[in-house]
């Protein structure tokens, strides 16, 4: 990343709160003009904080017709919180000796078979059933094979071929993996961990298909008692070491575009035992808040601030911007010129830095059309002139305006509008 030096830093203090696990019933927003980075921290959080959930979701997308805003939102939180399921399971883990597999002499009927596996201390011959037989043709399990089966599922893993077996061909592909022989007994207990969210769970126990659910997208609304149920033996599951709660990173963007239902309904969740941590960004200063004639900072209600550790991005200097252009243009491996770079550079800060990065592509287009291997100067005018950013719009529609349709209507001619709509309904 680029610049943005004392945003990242309080980002960085954010996530090692997060780790130690004391920011619990907070949020964070990321307050900004628009292209100052401010989605980019937020996932470069998430990436530090690991293997944790994350969900991310533009606040407009909480007004549906499918379902409720409180139900949008709780789904979107409990996407971000993860379950750790641990359980214990019985696995023969060796190295395969030899595999033998006898058919009838007609070739109707089950086939039958019998494996050999080994370890550095022991060796055992195992009879194989049709399914088992099945498993061991489709993973194409051959002699010299380090293999690893689940005996409550009879699944079939192959872990890589014997180091002992390295010199049985003389050459080899790059995805052959090469392993030691394992040590110990063949039979051992194996914890496993399966990492789920809370919603998958709950789209599971709400719907008859079951995990099938998941996978036709029409989740529906879930009732709060299949919820409540779920919480309960999560808990359960806590207490007895069985599971344990990962909160994950919930992003909501724009979040000016939520009403004070949702803002009332995220105040009660954030104190929630299983609350996600909850990053928010919003380019609005002082504006007012939707479905109200309250104007507030950044377009949220002062008590909901108060919750908030806020998090404010400057806009980029020209050096910054320069490199980031510069990270841009290798990014969409267009070659440019020093001279270009500038002209870029300075057309970014007076515009915006997100129509310079636009003009990178169009700029490359316009090189190949004068078959020139690199961006110059000539280019960068000419898709300046084709393509005007906003405050030439802006200048353009004051000109223009009369020559638009649906143009506004002047406070006096709506009045004169009001008054003939009434003269016409009394006649």
């Amino acid at each position: 990343m680029v610049g943005q030096l004392k945003a990242r830093r309080a980002a960085g203090v954010i996530v090692k709160v997060i780790k130690q696990g004391k920011i619990s019933g907070r949020a964070i927003m990321m307050a900004g003009a628009p292209g100052t980075g401010k989605t980019a921290i937020a996932m470069a959080m998430a990436q530090e904080l690991g293997e944790v959930p994350f969900t991310s979701i533009a606040a407009s997308e909480v007004f549906s017709l499918e379902m409720s805003k409180t139900e949008a939102l709780t789904q979107a939180f409990r996407r971000s919180i993860g379950v750790r399921i641990k359980e214990e399971t019985e696995i023969i883990e060796g190295e395969v000796v030899e595999i033998q597999i006898d058919r009838s002499v007609t070739g109707v009927g089950p086939k039958t078979g019998k494996l050999t596996l080994k370890t550095t201390d022991m060796e055992t011959i195992y009879d194989l059933g049709q399914k088992m037989i099945n498993s061991l043709t489709k993973e194409k399990v051959m002699a010299g094979d380090v293999i690893q089966i689940d005996k409550a599922t009879g699944r079939i893993t192959r872990l890589g071929r014997s180091f002992t077996r390295a010199r049985d061909f003389d050459a080899t592909g790059p995805d052959v993996k090469f392993v030691q022989c394992p040590e110990g007994e063949l039979q051992t207990r194996k914890e496993m961990v399966h990492t789920v969210s809370l919603h998958e769970i709950d789209v599971i126990n709400s719907r008859q298909q079951g995990f099938l659910a998941l996978f036709s997208g029409d989740t529906g609304e879930i009732k709060t008692e299949v919820r409540d149920q779920i919480n309960q033996k999560i808990s359960e599951w806590c207490e007895e070491g069985k599971a344990e709660i990962v909160p994950g990173v919930l992003f909501l963007d724009e979040i000016h575009m939520l009403d004070m239902e949702c803002f009332s309904f995220l105040n009660r969740a954030l104190e929630d035992n299983m609350a996600p941590i909850v990053i928010m960004a919003s380019n609005r200063g002082v504006s007012r808040i939707r479905g109200t004639n309250y104007q507030s900072p950044h377009g949220v209600p002062i008590d909901f601030l108060d919750r908030l550790l806020i998090i404010s991005t400057q806009p980029y200097s020209a050096d910054e911007i320069k490199q980031i252009l510069k990270i841009r243009c290798d990014e969409e491996e267009v070659e440019m010129t020093e001279d270009a770079l500038d002209v870029l550079t300075k057309v970014a800060s007076e515009t915006s830095l997100r129509y310079a990065i636009h003009l990178i592509s169009t700029g490359h287009l316009v090189a190949q059309k004068r078959q020139a291997s690199k961006v110059d100067v000539v280019d960068i005018k000419r898709v300046y002139s084709l393509f005007i950013d906003e405050s030439r719009s802006v200048q353009y529609m004051k000109e223009y305006q009369d020559e638009f349709m649906y143009n506004e209507i002047a406070p006096s001619q709506n009045n004169d509008m009001a008054v003939d709509q009434t003269a016409a309904g009394s006649a």
